[in-house]
C-alpha cells in the first residue's frame, strides 16, 4: 500500500472511538505477469499482477475477507501465516489439510477475525511451490488508542526477503519430483521484489528512502523457500521489539537473522550521515548441501543524498556463522509484562518427541530408482486427495486419515550420531489427536541422516513457546532443568538446530485439524510433515464453526 492510502487507511480506522473493529475487504485475483530479472524473461503467478502481492492492513480484532478468483491454470491456496484462526479452521489455507484446492476459473472467499494477535505476518500460497512468487506482508496493528510498547516510530516500511529462479518454479517442482533428487537452487535472493545487482547482469535492486533524524519500524519478512537469510545495514544498528507478531524485549544488534515463514521487526534510526549505504541479504547455511549463496544488495538512502554518491558498505557474515545465529536467537525473549503476559504452560498433558529424519525410499518411476524423502517418527507424511483432512474429521469420513500418529520414534538411535543402516521411511496420513485445552510439549529432535541441517518448523492454528534449545540429543533428565518456562519467545515458526533440538509448548484451545511441517519447501514436497486433531471442547464457543457454502471440491 502507498504511504499516502496508508494514512487513509489508519485514519479511517481510527476515526470514531466507538468503533472498536472493522471487517476489511480485499480482492486478490491470481493471474500470470511477464517480468525481466537477471536479464532473463518469464511468466510467474502474482496476486493482482504484484510482485510481491499486496499488503493486508487491519487492527486487532478486525474481520477480513478476502475472495480470491483463480485465472491460472494451476490449483492454488492461500494460507494466511501465523493467523490463529480461531475456530474457523476452514480459512487457514493449506491444501488438502483444511482445503481443497480453488481450481482453475474458482473462487472461495476466506473469513477470518484477527483475535488477539498484533503485528506483522504474511500470507502465501500453500501448495506445490507457488509460494515462491505468490506471497505478501500481513500488517496488524494494535487496537484503537492502544499504543505499541516501544518508542512510536516515525514511519513504517515493510521489507519481504524472497528468492527467484530464472526457469519456471513448477517444472523446477516437477523435474525433481522426476529425478528424485534435490531440486535446482534458487538463482538469487530478492528484497520487496528486487533481485539487485549479480555478476554478469546490472539488475535494478530496492532502495530504501529515509530522511535524517527519523525512527522507522522495519517489519521484515523472510519469504524465501528455502534459505534461511541475513538481513545487515551498513552503519547501523537495529532494535529488535517483535518476532512472529509477539513483542519481545528489545535488544540492540547489527545482524538480523530469520528462517523461512518468520518475521522480525526492528527499530532503525537514521543517526548517520546523509548517503547511501548498503543492505546485504545472504544466506547461511552450516551444513554440506547446495544452497544459493548469492548476496542480494540492496540500499538505503538519505534524503538529500547527492547524485552519485559513494556507498558505505559492510561486512557480511560467513555463510556459516553458528555462534551469530545462536546469539540472535537466545536473544529473543518474551515481553512478558502485565499487559502482555507470557502464558507458558507449566504442566504437560501430551509429551511428544519428534525425530526429523531424511531418508531415501524406492522410486519405480525416478531415474535413480530411488527418491530422497523425510520423516517425523519414521513417517513420510502423505496428503489426501479425496477430501481434505478437516472435511474427513468434520464430516468423520472414514478412510482418509488414521490418528494413531506416533509421540516418539519407532526406534531410538543415536539421532546427533551414527545413524541407523536402514534410511527407508513408512508412507502414511497419520494425524495425532489431542483433547481440547490439553498442554503440549514436543521436542523436534534434528538428525544426522544422509545430510544434518537446520528445519525452521511451522504450526498452523497457534503460537509455542520456545522453552528450550541445545545441541546434541536431547537429555530427558538435565535438559528440562534449564527450560525458561519465564518469559521464552513465542512463535510460530522455530528453526531446529544443525544437530541439536528445540523444545516448544502449547495449549491446544483451538479445534480443528492444524498441520505442522518444515518450513523448506523442498522437505515439505519430500514429506516432513504431519497434522494435529484437536477436539471441540464444551459448547459452540469451543468448538469449529461449519463449513462455508463455498468450499471447494476435490
Amino acid at each position: 500500500m502507498e504511504p499516502r492510502l496508508l494514512a487513509i487507511f489508519l485514519v479511517a480506522l481510527s476515526f470514531s472511538p466507538f468503533v472498536q473493529s472493522l471487517v476489511r475487504h480485499y480482492k486478490f485475483s491470481v493471474v500470470l505477469k511477464n517480468t525481466t530479472k537477471l536479464c532473463s524473461t518469464k511468466s510467474f503467478v502474482s496476486i493482482n499482477g504484484q510482485f510481491p502481492g499486496p499488503t493486508l492492513y487491519a487492527r486487532e480484532d478486525d474481520t477480513v475477507i478476502i475472495r480470491v478468483t483463480n485465472h491460472v491454470k494451476y490449483n492454488i491456496t492461500i494460507h494466511w501465516h501465523g493467523i490463529k484462526q480461531l475456530r474457523s479452521g476452514w480459512s487457514d489455507g493449506p491444501a488438502y489439510v483444511t482445503q481443497c484446492p480453488i481450481q482453475p476459473g474458482q473462487n472461495f472467499v476466506y473469513n477470518f477475525t484477527i483475535t488477539g494477535q498484533r503485528g506483522t505476518l504474511l500470507w502465501h500460497a500453500h501448495i506445490t511451490w507457488l509460494r515462491a512468487t505468490v506471497y505478501g506482508a500481513i500488517v496488524i496493528l494494535p487496537k484503537t488508542g492502544i499504543a505499541y510498547p516501544f518508542p512510536i516510530p516515525d514511519k513504517e516500511k515493510i521489507i519481504i526477503l524472497g528468492e527467484w529462479w530464472k526457469s519456471d518454479v513448477e517444472a523446477v517442482l516437477n523435474q525433481a519430483e522426476k529425478s528424485g533428487l534435490p531440486p535446482n537452487i534458487s538463482d538469487a535472493h530478492t528484497v520487496n521484489g528486487h533481485t539487485g545487482p549479480v555478476p554478469g547482469c546490472t539488475s535494478q535492486g530496492y532502495t530504501l528512502h529515509v530522511e535524517s533524524g527519523k525512527t522507522y519500524l522495519l517489519r521484515i519478512i523472510n519469504a524465501a523457500l528455502n534459505d534461511e537469510l541475513f538481513f545487515k545495514i551498513a552503519g547501523h544498528k537495529l532494535t529488535v521489539v517483535e518476532a512472529d507478531a509477539s513483542y519481545v524485549k528489545p535488544f540492540e544488534t547489527d545482524t538480523i537473522f530469520m528462517s523461512p515463514g518468520q518475521t522480525t521487526n526492528v527499530l532503525l534510526t537514521t543517526n548517520q550521515r546523509v548517503g547511501k549505504y548498503l543492505i546485504a541479504v545472504t544466506p547461511f547455511m552450516d551444513a554440506p548441501i547446495g544452497f544459493d549463496n548469492v548476496t542480494s544488495i540492496a540500499i538505503l538512502r538519505y534524503k538529500a543524498t547527492s547524485p552519485y554518491p559513494k556507498t558505505t558498505l559492510t561486512t557480511i557474515p560467513a555463510l556459516n556463522a553458528t555462534p551469530l545465529t545462536s546469539h540472535f536467537i537466545d536473544s529473543l525473549r518474551s515481553l512478558n509484562s502485565k499487559k502482555y503476559p507470557a502464558r507458558v504452560p507449566l504442566t504437560v498433558d501430551h509429551s511428544l518427541f519428534f525425530a526429523i529424519t531424511v531418508g531415501l525410499n524406492p522410486c519405480d518411476s525416478c531415474l535413480t530408482g530411488t527418491k530422497l524423502v523425510s520423516a517425523i517418527n519414521n513417517i513420510t507424511f502423505l496428503l489426501p486427495t479425496v477430501s481434505s483432512l478437516l472435511e474427513a474429521h468434520y464430516y468423520n469420513i472414514k478412510g482418509v486419515f488414521a490418528d494413531d500418529f506416533p509421540a516418539y520414534p519407532p526406534t531410538v538411535f543415536n539421532y546427533t550420531g551414527t545413524q541407523p543402516a536402514n534410511i527407508r521411511t513408512d508412507n502414511g496420513t497419520k494425524l495425532y489427536r489431542l483433547n481440547f485445552n490439553s498442554s503440549v510439549q514436543i521436542i523436534l529432535q534434528g538428525t544426522a541422516m544422509i545430510a544434518p541441517e537446520n528445519h525452521p518448523f511451522h504450526l498452523h492454528g497457534y503460537n509455542f513457546f520456545v522453552v528450550g534449545q541445545g545441541l546434541g540429543n536431547f537429555d530427558p533428565e538435565k535438559d528440562p532443568l534449564s527450560f525458561n518456562l519465564v518469559d521464552p519467545v513465542e512463535r510460530n515458526t522455530i528453526g531446529i538446530p544443525n544437530g541439536g533440538w528445540a523444545a516448544i509448548r502449547f495449549k491446544a484451545n483451538n479445534p480443528g485439524v492444524w498441520f505442522l511441517h518444515c518450513h523448506l519447501e523442498v522437505h515439505t514436497t519430500w514429506g516432513l510433515k504431519m497434522a494435529f486433531i484437536v477436539d471441540n471442547g464444551n459448547g459452540p464457543h469451543e468448538s469449529l464453526l461449519p463449513p462455508p457454502n463455498d468450499l471447494p471440491k476435490c
